[in-house]
Protein backbone atom coordinates (compact mmCIF):
# COMPACT_ATOMS: atom_id res chain seq x y z
CA UNK A 1 0.00 0.00 0.00
CA UNK A 2 1.30 3.46 -0.92
CA UNK A 3 1.38 6.07 1.83
CA UNK A 4 1.96 9.81 1.65
CA UNK A 5 4.36 12.10 3.38
CA UNK A 6 2.86 15.15 5.03
CA UNK A 7 4.69 17.35 2.53
CA UNK A 8 3.34 15.45 -0.48
CA UNK A 9 -0.16 15.69 0.87
CA UNK A 10 0.11 19.43 1.45
CA UNK A 11 1.75 20.10 -1.91
CA UNK A 12 -0.57 18.14 -4.15
CA UNK A 13 -3.86 17.75 -2.33
CA UNK A 14 -3.89 19.94 0.71
CA UNK A 15 -5.26 22.94 -1.15
CA UNK A 16 -8.74 22.09 0.04
CA UNK A 17 -9.63 24.25 3.02
CA UNK A 18 -11.22 21.27 4.76
CA UNK A 19 -8.04 19.20 4.63
CA UNK A 20 -5.84 22.12 5.64
CA UNK A 21 -8.06 22.71 8.65
CA UNK A 22 -7.85 19.01 9.45
CA UNK A 23 -4.04 19.06 9.31
CA UNK A 24 -3.87 22.16 11.45
CA UNK A 25 -6.07 20.54 14.05
CA UNK A 26 -3.92 17.41 14.03
CA UNK A 27 -0.73 19.46 14.51
CA UNK A 28 2.18 17.18 15.35
CA UNK A 29 -0.08 14.15 14.95
CA UNK A 30 -0.79 14.86 11.29
CA UNK A 31 1.53 12.14 9.97
CA UNK A 32 -0.11 9.53 12.15
CA UNK A 33 -3.55 10.79 11.17
CA UNK A 34 -2.72 10.62 7.46
CA UNK A 35 -1.39 7.09 7.78
CA UNK A 36 -4.57 6.13 9.57
CA UNK A 37 -6.73 7.56 6.80
CA UNK A 38 -4.69 5.82 4.10
CA UNK A 39 -4.80 2.56 6.01
CA UNK A 40 -8.58 2.72 6.19
CA UNK A 41 -8.90 3.55 2.49
CA UNK A 42 -10.18 7.08 3.11
CA UNK A 43 -7.65 8.87 0.88
CA UNK A 44 -8.11 8.35 -2.87
CA UNK A 45 -5.67 6.00 -4.56
CA UNK A 46 -5.66 8.52 -7.42
CA UNK A 47 -3.41 10.75 -5.33
CA UNK A 48 -0.71 8.10 -5.37
CA UNK A 49 -1.33 7.52 -9.07
CA UNK A 50 -0.71 11.20 -9.72
CA UNK A 51 2.71 11.01 -8.09
CA UNK A 52 3.63 8.02 -10.25
CA UNK A 53 2.50 9.78 -13.43
CA UNK A 54 4.47 12.93 -12.67
CA UNK A 55 7.62 10.87 -12.20
CA UNK A 56 7.43 9.98 -15.91
CA UNK A 57 8.02 13.69 -16.67
CA UNK A 58 10.77 14.55 -14.14
CA UNK A 59 11.75 17.93 -15.65
CA UNK A 60 8.22 19.20 -16.19
CA UNK A 61 7.05 22.50 -14.72
CA UNK A 62 3.67 21.54 -13.29
CA UNK A 63 1.04 24.26 -13.66
CA UNK A 64 -1.84 22.26 -12.20
CA UNK A 65 -2.32 18.90 -10.51
CA UNK A 66 -6.06 18.38 -10.88
CA UNK A 67 -6.11 17.88 -13.82
CA UNK A 68 -2.40 17.47 -14.56
CA UNK A 69 -0.98 20.21 -16.79
CA UNK A 70 2.69 20.99 -17.34
CA UNK A 71 5.30 22.35 -19.74
CA UNK A 72 9.07 22.31 -20.27
CA UNK A 73 11.62 25.10 -20.30
CA UNK A 74 12.70 25.95 -23.89
CA UNK A 75 16.28 24.72 -23.38
CA UNK A 76 14.85 21.26 -22.57
CA UNK A 77 13.19 21.15 -26.01
CA UNK A 78 16.41 21.30 -28.03
CA UNK A 79 16.01 17.82 -29.58
CA UNK A 80 14.86 17.61 -33.19
CA UNK A 81 12.45 14.87 -32.07
CA UNK A 82 11.00 15.61 -28.64
CA UNK A 83 11.52 12.71 -26.20
CA UNK A 84 8.32 11.36 -24.67
CA UNK A 85 9.54 12.36 -21.20
CA UNK A 86 9.65 16.00 -22.35
CA UNK A 87 6.36 16.22 -24.21
CA UNK A 88 4.06 18.69 -22.49
CA UNK A 89 0.82 17.59 -20.82
CA UNK A 90 -2.56 19.30 -21.27
CA UNK A 91 -5.41 17.50 -19.55
CA UNK A 92 -9.01 18.57 -19.02
CA UNK A 93 -10.04 15.57 -16.91
CA UNK A 94 -8.60 12.66 -14.98
CA UNK A 95 -6.20 10.19 -16.56
CA UNK A 96 -8.17 7.00 -17.34
CA UNK A 97 -7.47 3.84 -15.34
CA UNK A 98 -6.68 1.97 -18.57
CA UNK A 99 -3.86 4.43 -19.31
CA UNK A 100 -2.48 4.26 -15.77
CA UNK A 101 -2.45 0.47 -15.92
CA UNK A 102 -1.22 0.28 -19.54
CA UNK A 103 -4.00 -2.24 -20.19
CA UNK A 104 -5.45 -2.35 -23.74
CA UNK A 105 -7.82 -5.23 -22.96
CA UNK A 106 -11.41 -4.30 -23.78
CA UNK A 107 -10.52 -1.06 -25.56
CA UNK A 108 -12.65 -0.37 -28.62
CA UNK A 109 -12.84 2.52 -31.06
CA UNK A 110 -16.44 3.15 -32.10
CA UNK A 111 -17.11 5.06 -35.33
CA UNK A 112 -20.74 6.02 -35.85
CA UNK A 113 -23.07 8.79 -36.95
CA UNK A 114 -23.23 9.84 -40.60
CA UNK A 115 -21.67 6.60 -41.87
CA UNK A 116 -23.10 3.63 -43.74
CA UNK A 117 -21.11 0.97 -41.84
CA UNK A 118 -20.61 1.79 -38.12
CA UNK A 119 -17.39 0.30 -36.74
CA UNK A 120 -16.21 -1.10 -33.42
CA UNK A 121 -12.47 -1.67 -33.78
CA UNK A 122 -10.19 -3.43 -31.30
CA UNK A 123 -6.58 -2.27 -31.09
CA UNK A 124 -5.52 -5.27 -33.18
CA UNK A 125 -8.14 -4.45 -35.81
CA UNK A 126 -7.08 -0.81 -35.91
CA UNK A 127 -3.47 -1.82 -36.48
CA UNK A 128 -4.47 -3.78 -39.60
CA UNK A 129 -4.87 -0.50 -41.47
CA UNK A 130 -1.73 0.70 -43.33
CA UNK A 131 0.66 2.23 -40.77
CA UNK A 132 2.07 5.76 -41.07
CA UNK A 133 4.97 7.30 -39.13
CA UNK A 134 5.64 11.04 -39.14
CA UNK A 135 6.99 13.82 -36.96
CA UNK A 136 4.27 16.27 -35.95
CA UNK A 137 4.28 19.46 -33.90
CA UNK A 138 1.54 19.45 -31.26
CA UNK A 139 1.03 22.69 -29.37
CA UNK A 140 -1.51 23.64 -26.73
CA UNK A 141 -3.87 26.35 -27.98
CA UNK A 142 -3.01 28.38 -24.87
CA UNK A 143 0.78 28.13 -25.18
CA UNK A 144 2.12 31.64 -24.52
CA UNK A 145 -0.92 32.70 -22.47
CA UNK A 146 1.32 34.10 -19.71
CA UNK A 147 2.67 36.64 -22.23
CA UNK A 148 -0.69 38.32 -22.88
CA UNK A 149 -1.26 41.84 -21.51
CA UNK A 150 -3.57 42.33 -19.73
CA UNK A 151 -3.41 38.87 -18.19
CA UNK A 152 -6.07 36.32 -19.07
CA UNK A 153 -7.38 33.45 -16.96
CA UNK A 154 -6.33 29.84 -17.40
CA UNK A 155 -3.11 27.86 -17.14
CA UNK A 156 -0.28 30.36 -17.42
CA UNK A 157 1.69 28.61 -20.14
CA UNK A 158 4.90 30.39 -21.13
CA UNK A 159 6.55 28.82 -24.20
CA UNK A 160 6.96 25.13 -23.37
CA UNK A 161 3.54 23.63 -24.17
CA UNK A 162 4.81 22.48 -27.56
CA UNK A 163 6.62 19.40 -28.84
CA UNK A 164 7.51 17.59 -32.04
CA UNK A 165 7.54 13.86 -31.42
CA UNK A 166 7.34 10.97 -33.87
CA UNK A 167 3.89 9.42 -34.14
CA UNK A 168 2.89 6.08 -35.62
CA UNK A 169 -0.69 5.21 -36.39
CA UNK A 170 -3.21 4.94 -39.20
CA UNK A 171 -4.79 7.62 -41.33
CA UNK A 172 -8.11 8.80 -39.94
CA UNK A 173 -9.39 8.95 -43.50
CA UNK A 174 -8.73 5.23 -44.01
CA UNK A 175 -10.93 4.43 -41.01
CA UNK A 176 -13.64 6.85 -42.14
CA UNK A 177 -13.58 5.36 -45.64
CA UNK A 178 -14.02 1.92 -44.09
CA UNK A 179 -17.05 3.23 -42.21
CA UNK A 180 -18.44 4.76 -45.39
CA UNK A 181 -19.07 8.49 -45.10
CA UNK A 182 -22.53 9.66 -46.07
CA UNK A 183 -22.93 12.74 -48.27
CA UNK A 184 -24.31 14.49 -45.17
CA UNK A 185 -20.99 14.20 -43.28
CA UNK A 186 -19.74 17.66 -42.28
CA UNK A 187 -17.80 17.40 -39.04
CA UNK A 188 -16.35 14.86 -36.65
CA UNK A 189 -16.92 14.71 -32.90
CA UNK A 190 -14.29 12.99 -30.77
CA UNK A 191 -14.60 11.45 -27.32
CA UNK A 192 -12.09 9.88 -24.94
CA UNK A 193 -11.97 7.73 -21.83
CA UNK A 194 -10.91 10.57 -19.51
CA UNK A 195 -13.52 11.54 -16.94
CA UNK A 196 -14.45 15.19 -16.33
CA UNK A 197 -13.80 16.88 -13.01
CA UNK A 198 -16.57 18.60 -11.09
CA UNK A 199 -19.60 19.68 -13.11
CA UNK A 200 -17.80 19.85 -16.46
CA UNK A 201 -19.03 17.90 -19.44
CA UNK A 202 -16.83 15.16 -20.90
CA UNK A 203 -14.11 16.81 -22.98
CA UNK A 204 -14.97 16.59 -26.67
CA UNK A 205 -13.69 18.38 -29.75
CA UNK A 206 -14.12 17.90 -33.48
CA UNK A 207 -12.74 18.91 -36.88
CA UNK A 208 -14.22 19.52 -40.34
CA UNK A 209 -14.43 16.49 -42.60
CA UNK A 210 -11.87 18.08 -44.96
CA UNK A 211 -9.25 18.12 -42.18
CA UNK A 212 -10.25 14.63 -41.03
CA UNK A 213 -9.64 13.34 -44.57
CA UNK A 214 -6.19 14.97 -44.81
CA UNK A 215 -3.56 12.27 -45.33
CA UNK A 216 -1.52 13.56 -42.37
CA UNK A 217 -4.31 13.34 -39.76
CA UNK A 218 -3.67 10.20 -37.73
CA UNK A 219 -5.17 7.88 -35.17
CA UNK A 220 -1.89 7.24 -33.34
CA UNK A 221 -0.97 4.27 -31.15
CA UNK A 222 2.80 4.83 -30.83
CA UNK A 223 4.93 7.78 -29.78
CA UNK A 224 8.65 7.71 -30.57
CA UNK A 225 8.47 4.01 -31.42
CA UNK A 226 6.71 2.75 -28.30
CA UNK A 227 3.19 2.68 -26.87
CA UNK A 228 1.78 6.07 -25.97
CA UNK A 229 2.62 7.25 -22.42
CA UNK A 230 -0.34 7.41 -20.03
CA UNK A 231 -0.20 11.22 -19.88
CA UNK A 232 -0.11 11.51 -23.66
CA UNK A 233 -3.14 9.41 -24.53
CA UNK A 234 -2.58 5.65 -24.11
CA UNK A 235 -3.64 3.50 -25.88
CA UNK A 236 -4.82 5.67 -28.80
CA UNK A 237 -5.15 9.36 -29.61
CA UNK A 238 -5.76 11.61 -32.56
CA UNK A 239 -2.91 13.63 -34.07
CA UNK A 240 -4.35 16.57 -36.01
CA UNK A 241 -1.25 18.33 -37.39
CA UNK A 242 -0.94 22.06 -37.77
CA UNK A 243 -3.98 22.79 -35.59
CA UNK A 244 -4.24 23.59 -31.89
CA UNK A 245 -3.55 20.64 -29.61
CA UNK A 246 -7.09 20.26 -28.25
CA UNK A 247 -8.10 18.83 -31.64
CA UNK A 248 -5.75 15.88 -31.05
CA UNK A 249 -8.10 14.07 -28.66
CA UNK A 250 -6.33 11.83 -26.15
CA UNK A 251 -7.50 8.42 -24.87
CA UNK A 252 -9.71 8.24 -27.96
CA UNK A 253 -12.51 5.65 -27.96
CA UNK A 254 -15.33 7.16 -30.02
CA UNK A 255 -15.75 9.19 -33.21
CA UNK A 256 -19.18 10.45 -34.21
CA UNK A 257 -19.53 11.82 -37.74
CA UNK A 258 -22.01 14.68 -37.70
CA UNK A 259 -24.10 16.56 -40.26
CA UNK A 260 -23.27 19.90 -38.63
CA UNK A 261 -20.41 21.57 -36.81
CA UNK A 262 -19.75 19.85 -33.50
CA UNK A 263 -21.38 21.78 -30.66
CA UNK A 264 -19.91 20.35 -27.46
CA UNK A 265 -19.12 22.57 -24.46
CA UNK A 266 -15.52 22.93 -25.70
CA UNK A 267 -16.59 23.92 -29.23
CA UNK A 268 -18.92 26.79 -28.36
CA UNK A 269 -18.98 30.10 -26.50
CA UNK A 270 -15.43 31.26 -25.75
CA UNK A 271 -13.83 27.81 -25.50
CA UNK A 272 -11.00 27.41 -28.00
CA UNK A 273 -12.36 30.40 -29.92
CA UNK A 274 -10.87 33.74 -30.88
CA UNK A 275 -12.50 37.02 -32.00
CA UNK A 276 -13.31 37.31 -35.70
CA UNK A 277 -11.68 40.77 -35.71
CA UNK A 278 -9.02 42.62 -33.65
CA UNK A 279 -10.29 43.60 -30.21
CA UNK A 280 -9.16 46.08 -27.60
CA UNK A 281 -7.01 44.42 -24.91
CA UNK A 282 -9.17 43.52 -21.93
CA UNK A 283 -12.45 43.62 -23.85
CA UNK A 284 -14.89 40.74 -24.30
CA UNK A 285 -16.62 40.58 -27.68
CA UNK A 286 -20.03 38.91 -27.94
CA UNK A 287 -20.06 35.14 -28.34
CA UNK A 288 -21.47 35.38 -31.85
CA UNK A 289 -18.29 37.19 -32.91
CA UNK A 290 -16.03 34.37 -31.77
CA UNK A 291 -14.69 31.83 -34.30
CA UNK A 292 -13.10 28.41 -33.76
CA UNK A 293 -9.32 28.45 -33.37
CA UNK A 294 -7.83 26.04 -35.88
CA UNK A 295 -4.36 26.33 -37.45
CA UNK A 296 -1.37 27.67 -35.56
CA UNK A 297 0.36 30.85 -36.71
CA UNK A 298 4.03 31.23 -37.60
CA UNK A 299 6.16 30.78 -34.51
CA UNK A 300 9.72 30.16 -33.32
CA UNK A 301 11.46 28.96 -30.18
CA UNK A 302 15.02 29.56 -28.93
CA UNK A 303 16.34 26.35 -27.39
CA UNK A 304 19.99 27.36 -26.94
CA UNK A 305 21.48 29.07 -25.06
CA UNK A 306 19.56 28.85 -21.81
CA UNK A 307 17.88 31.98 -20.48
CA UNK A 308 20.11 34.24 -18.30
CA UNK A 309 23.31 32.48 -19.46
CA UNK A 310 26.50 34.55 -19.23
CA UNK A 311 29.10 34.95 -21.99
CA UNK A 312 32.33 36.84 -22.24
CA UNK A 313 32.33 39.81 -24.58
CA UNK A 314 33.69 38.68 -27.94
CA UNK A 315 32.87 35.03 -27.27
CA UNK A 316 31.08 33.20 -30.09
CA UNK A 317 27.66 31.93 -28.98
CA UNK A 318 25.88 29.03 -30.69
CA UNK A 319 22.22 29.98 -30.95
CA UNK A 320 19.59 27.58 -32.24
CA UNK A 321 15.94 26.65 -32.09
CA UNK A 322 12.88 25.50 -34.01
CA UNK A 323 10.15 27.16 -36.08
CA UNK A 324 6.75 25.99 -37.32
CA UNK A 325 3.87 27.51 -39.26
CA UNK A 326 0.57 25.67 -38.81
CA UNK A 327 -0.72 25.01 -42.33
CA UNK A 328 2.11 27.05 -43.85
CA UNK A 329 5.84 26.62 -44.40
CA UNK A 330 8.67 28.34 -42.54
CA UNK A 331 10.53 30.61 -44.97
CA UNK A 332 13.19 32.17 -42.72
CA UNK A 333 14.14 33.01 -39.14
CA UNK A 334 15.93 36.22 -38.18
CA UNK A 335 17.68 37.04 -34.90
CA UNK A 336 18.64 40.29 -33.21
CA UNK A 337 20.72 41.24 -30.16
CA UNK A 338 20.01 45.00 -30.18
CA UNK A 339 16.24 45.01 -29.55
CA UNK A 340 15.29 44.70 -33.20
CA UNK A 341 17.42 47.49 -34.68
CA UNK A 342 19.51 45.07 -36.75
CA UNK A 343 18.62 41.54 -37.83
CA UNK A 344 20.71 38.60 -38.97
CA UNK A 345 19.59 35.61 -41.04
CA UNK A 346 19.93 32.15 -39.55
CA UNK A 347 20.78 28.86 -41.22
CA UNK A 348 17.48 27.08 -41.74
CA UNK A 349 16.99 23.30 -42.03
CA UNK A 350 13.61 22.32 -43.44
CA UNK A 351 11.34 19.88 -41.54
CA UNK A 352 11.73 16.11 -41.76
CA UNK A 353 8.21 15.99 -43.21
CA UNK A 354 5.13 18.16 -43.59
CA UNK A 355 3.90 19.42 -40.19
CA UNK A 356 7.19 18.77 -38.38
CA UNK A 357 9.15 21.78 -37.17
CA UNK A 358 12.08 23.37 -38.99
CA UNK A 359 15.43 23.94 -37.25
CA UNK A 360 17.53 27.08 -37.33
CA UNK A 361 20.94 28.09 -36.00
CA UNK A 362 23.45 30.91 -36.08
CA UNK A 363 26.55 32.20 -34.29
CA UNK A 364 26.39 35.48 -32.38
CA UNK A 365 28.90 37.63 -30.49
CA UNK A 366 28.14 40.12 -27.70
CA UNK A 367 30.32 43.18 -28.33
CA UNK A 368 30.73 44.22 -24.71
CA UNK A 369 29.52 43.47 -21.23
CA UNK A 370 25.95 44.19 -20.23
CA UNK A 371 22.38 43.01 -20.59
CA UNK A 372 21.27 41.61 -23.93
CA UNK A 373 18.23 39.91 -25.36
CA UNK A 374 18.38 37.44 -28.23
CA UNK A 375 15.26 37.94 -30.30
CA UNK A 376 13.99 35.35 -32.79
CA UNK A 377 11.40 36.16 -35.44
CA UNK A 378 10.09 33.63 -37.97
CA UNK A 379 8.41 34.29 -41.34
CA UNK A 380 6.23 31.91 -43.36
CA UNK A 381 5.69 31.39 -47.07
CA UNK A 382 2.58 33.59 -47.07
CA UNK A 383 4.41 36.66 -45.80
CA UNK A 384 3.24 36.34 -42.18
CA UNK A 385 5.69 37.11 -39.38
CA UNK A 386 5.69 36.89 -35.60
CA UNK A 387 4.43 40.10 -33.97
CA UNK A 388 6.50 42.24 -31.60
CA UNK A 389 3.51 42.65 -29.30
CA UNK A 390 0.93 39.93 -28.79
CA UNK A 391 -2.52 40.69 -30.27
CA UNK A 392 -5.00 40.14 -27.46
CA UNK A 393 -7.97 37.77 -27.15
CA UNK A 394 -10.12 36.87 -24.11
CA UNK A 395 -8.76 33.32 -23.60
CA UNK A 396 -5.13 33.83 -24.54
CA UNK A 397 -5.09 31.49 -27.54
CA UNK A 398 -2.66 31.28 -30.48
CA UNK A 399 0.09 33.32 -28.83
CA UNK A 400 3.00 33.74 -31.24
CA UNK A 401 4.86 36.87 -30.11
CA UNK A 402 8.60 36.86 -30.86
CA UNK A 403 10.80 34.92 -28.45
CA UNK A 404 13.04 37.21 -26.38
CA UNK A 405 15.80 35.44 -24.47
CA UNK A 406 17.80 37.40 -21.85
CA UNK A 407 21.58 36.81 -21.63
CA UNK A 408 24.47 38.67 -20.01
CA UNK A 409 27.79 39.81 -21.44
CA UNK A 410 30.74 39.81 -19.04
CA UNK A 411 34.38 40.85 -19.17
Amino acid sequence: MQTFSRRQFLTHMGRSGVWLAFLAACGAGADAALKGLVGRGLLPVAWADEEALLRTKPDMTVLANQPINGEFAPHLLDDHITPSARHFVRNNGSVPARAKNTDPQGWTLVVEGEVTRPLALSLDALQQFPPVTQQVVIECGGNGRALFEPQVRGNQWTRGAVACSQWTGVRLRDVLKKAGLKSSAVYTAHYGEDQPLGAAQPFSRGIPIEKAMDEHTLIAYQMNGTALPALNGYPVRLVVPGWIGSCSQKWLNRIVVRDQMHDSQKMTGYSYRVPAYPVEPGSRPPKEDMVIATAWRIKSLITAPQATAQFQAGQQIAVRGHAWAGEGTVKEVLVSTDFGIHWEKTRLTQPANTYAWAHWECDLVLDRKGYYEIWARAFDDKGNAQPFRQPWNPKGYLGNVIHRLPVMGTT
